[in-house]
């Protein structure tokens, strides 16, 4: 996500000051130097776990507003929060299983700087706390949203709002997230103009849909016309964790059931038994691999095909 993270850093603690002058957060926090002050001009920063400790001191259950950012909470949530060995889980999780360099080089940051944070030997600094959310997740705002609104951000007001109507139609309209994607083709930026029926053809779906879908996707702005094409307002990675996805889940298995004929379909299944433990242990290798693989799309210099990724693990039986 395009956002300047020096500002949203500023604004975010201004938010959580609330009607508190800097002096008083600064003494509530422990300072008996207006620390609040620096932070708010950009003139020094908090560490990723005094950021933490800020929210907490103001109130935030942190534990739960960061388990918000998770399907699933992982285990070490439950831990102390605010600490620096709290902060390396969090960014160990983060990282998941992309390499350093590459989170370096997303980043701006030197390997080495990266690989200190991850290896515990030093914290980032709420900005660069910030960066690596956006880079290793796709889902700052989603982080933000666990402290204060988006929308109350001047930084983030706008693209929260994109977002929100991203998501709205995402369940209204599946097909629509697809179609968006097919306007990121190389082929389909090659062509001297814009046509529904060659985004029909490509994506194999009927142009009456991707006629809809396009619609949907102007009255929503999340795209606009560059001289004879049409391209995405802003990428959006639009999260739709909440009550119900189980609806938008079964239509993309779906989706990928009666696909499952065309020749560059990758599908395997294996039935077996296996001891709670270990399938814990695979659930977390599910886990990792998604999140792997997002931050390699999140990397990827171009693109030249759209791809369904659909990953269940279906417990059988019922203890």
């Amino acid at each position: 996500m395009q956002v300047d993270r020096h500002s949203l850093a500023r604004e975010l603690i201004r938010a959580l000051r609330g009607d508190r002058s800097q002096v008083q957060l600064s003494r509530r926090l422990g300072f008996s130097t207006n620390a609040v002050y620096s932070w708010e001009s950009g003139r020094r920063w908090p560490s990723a776990s005094r950021f933490f400790f800020v929210a907490q001191r103001v109130g935030i259950d942190v534990v739960d507003a960061l388990g918000r950012f998770y399907p699933t909470p992982p285990d070490w949530l439950q831990q102390e929060p605010a600490t620096p060995s709290w902060v390396l889980s969090f960014l160990q999780e983060l990282r998941g299983t992309v390499p350093i360099g590459v989170l370096a080089e997303r980043m701006g940051r030197s390997r080495f700087t990266v690989s200190r944070w991850l290896s515990g030997r030093s914290e980032p600094r709420l900005p660069d706390l910030l960066a690596l959310v956006d880079v290793a997740s796709l889902r700052l705002l989603d982080f933000v949203s666990c402290f204060v609104p988006p929308d109350s951000l001047p930084t983030t007001r706008r693209a929260w709002r994109r977002l929100q109507a991203a998501r709205e139609l995402a369940w209204g309209s599946p097909w629509a997230q697809v179609v968006l994607l097919g306007l990121e083709l190389a082929d389909y930026a090659a062509l001297p103009a814009h046509d529904d029926a060659w985004l029909a053809q490509r994506l194999d779906l009927p142009e009456e849909e991707v006629s809809e879908a396009l619609r949907r996707l102007r009255a929503a702005g999340q795209i606009r016309r560059v001289g004879s094409h049409l391209r995405p307002a802003e990428i959006l990675s639009v999260d739709l964790r909440r009550a119900g996805a189980i609806a938008l889940k079964r239509h993309w298995t779906e989706v990928a059931a009666r696909r499952l004929q065309h020749d560059d379909t990758m599908a395997s299944y294996n039935v077996f038994t296996v001891s709670e433990p270990v399938l814990e242990q695979i659930r977390e290798l599910q886990r990792a691999h998604y999140r792997a693989v997002r931050a390699l799309v999140g990397s990827a210099p171009r693109a030249d095909r759209v791809v369904l990724m659909n990953l269940q693990l279906v417990a059988l039986d019922r203890p």
